[in-house]
């Protein structure tokens, strides 16, 4: 997937995100990415793991995902591992496949994207906010800034990503974003559902997945 400069790439189309953005060159993530990923998390109240950065859709995100137990319990009772092979995944939403493949054994909680720059972060986080809760974690100082204010936080409230700005040891949510939760459960896509295996590989990749609801 390709997109070009200022714009976020979803399945079909491309969005623009922005158009100008100050970059001063000594602006620095506050703290390690898993660091704000856990702090982050907590923050918004996500349940799971959370992961550790992973590159999908050509950024690196951070999931925040766990394990749904009947569907794993399915999955280990007949050897199902998780299948990585986008082509052959893009046939498992056909309608004649129903039935027919594994179950879906990962829940998305949530998908944090950490950046120094917000333009850069959102760019990231737009993809997933059609089936997942999304979240941008920028550099405090950076949302000082007027181009955060008139640009950023309105393209992120158009796609219901949630805004947060960190400093070392916590962050602050500067806007909110849109909840999956309660939401009507979202039909798989071929895209959606790779991540979801992607993550699920992830989670069985830890040591100690967190405990599900």
């Amino acid at each position: 997937m390709t997109a070009t400069p200022g714009r976020a790439a979803t399945e079909n189309e491309e969005i623009r995100v922005c158009s100008t953005e100050v970059r001063p060159a000594h602006v620095q993530l506050p703290a390690s990415v898993g660091t704000l990923a856990e702090l982050s998390a907590e923050a918004l109240g996500w349940s799971g793991t959370v992961l550790p950065p992973i590159k999908i859709f050509g950024r690196y995100v951070v999931p925040v995902a766990e394990l749904i137990p009947e569907a794993h319990a399915e999955r280990l009772c007949v050897g199902s591992e998780p299948v990585l092979d986008r082509t052959e995944i893009a046939t498992w939403v056909w309608p004649e496949m129903e039935g027919r493949v594994p179950p879906a054994a990962a829940r998305l909680v949530g998908v944090l994207a950490p950046s120094r720059h917000w333009r850069s972060a959102l760019t990231a986080a737009v993809p997933f906010a059609r089936f997942s809760s999304a979240a941008i974690v920028v550099p405090e100082m950076v949302t000082a800034g007027a181009d955060f204010v008139s640009t950023c936080l309105i393209r992120a409230r158009q796609f219901g990503i949630a805004v947060l700005g960190a400093d070392a040891d916590r962050v602050d949510q500067k806007l909110s974003g849109r909840s999956h939760e309660d939401a009507p459960p979202v039909e798989h896509t071929a895209a959606s559902r790779w991540v979801n295996e992607v993550v699920y590989q992830q989670l069985l990749a830890t040591e100690a997945p967190a405990p599900t609801r």
